[in-house]
């Protein structure tokens, strides 16, 4: 089978390209993930991966029984032990957790 330079420029630009978006999904991949409580942002926010543990003088917003899971930020599936927050970048929350940001969804 003969290659003729017009399918060889073809073929490389194709790989080239796949293996560009390849890098890109798994770059973005790594880039979410799980959100510390240490992090600059959680710390700003009050973030906590257990809402029991949220200080309610320095949070009365907090009320027993809000969640990550019921956020109209929290994007994860509905029993999911985390999911992606909208606050935190796409960041992987806890949907135990609780942050100062936190909106009862509707």
């Amino acid at each position: 089978m003969k290659f003729s330079r017009r399918r060889f420029i073809a073929v490389t630009t194709v790989l080239a390209s796949s293996l560009a978006v390849g890098r890109r999904a798994t770059a973005a991949d790594a880039g979410a993930g799980v959100v510390q409580e240490t992090d600059a942002n959680a710390q700003a926010l009050g973030y906590k991966a257990d809402a029991g543990r949220v200080d309610h003088t320095k949070y009365p917003k907090f009320h027993a029984g809000d969640t990550c899971a019921n956020c109209q930020f929290f994007q994860g599936k509905a029993g999911a032990a985390t999911g992606a927050c909208a606050v935190f970048g796409g960041k992987q929350v806890s949907a135990k957790g609780w942050c100062n940001s936190y909106t009862k969804k509707a």
